[in-house]
């Protein structure tokens, strides 16, 4: 190659190169929220069984529902309150075609607004402490008449 067709070539290549890697050094965005969630379940679902206690909030002594889902996501450094009204108001809504796991869904199951909460796991089913009734923590499904019956949306954690 000559001087002069080294110097077309560099003019021509070098744009190019740079506009190859500077899309390279670009830095994907991360997104951590799916590696929590997936900790959310796998916890969420190991206690399974975890009697119903209304009022508590604790593997030890068992959970009521909204005690169930603060213990889960303070495991996981995320503070929410304590009842499930004051959850449904603190966080963001959802659509419900937009429901991811680790998303909250919440119920009313007592003739007021969000009086139940459970974590929603994926293909409509959700991990909840139900009721003195069930006596334990538990899989459901949204699909069931009685839980479709009274949802009422989700909410996102943050």
């Amino acid at each position: 190659m000559n001087t002069s067709t080294s110097k077309v070539f560099i003019r021509l290549l070098l744009p190019a190169v740079v506009i190859l890697f500077s899309g390279c050094a670009s830095v994907p965005e991360i997104k951590p929220a799916a590696q929590n969630q997936s900790q959310v379940i796998t916890y969420a679902l190991s206690l399974q069984g975890t009697p119903y206690r209304y009022g508590k909030s604790s593997p030890e002594d068992g959970f009521d529902c909204s005690g169930f889902v603060q213990h889960v996501y303070e495991k996981q450094g995320i503070t929410l309150p304590r009842t499930v009204k004051d959850m449904a108001l603190s966080l963001p809504q959802i659509p419900k075609n937009d429901v991811h796991s680790g998303d909250l869904v919440f119920f009313n199951t007592n003739g007021k607004s969000f009086s139940h909460v459970g974590i929603y796991i994926n293909n409509d089913k959700f991990v909840h402490a139900p009721s003195q009734r069930t006596g334990k923590v538990l899989v459901s499904n949204l699909k069931n008449s009685y839980w479709k019956k009274h949802y009422i949306g989700v909410r996102r954690p943050k």
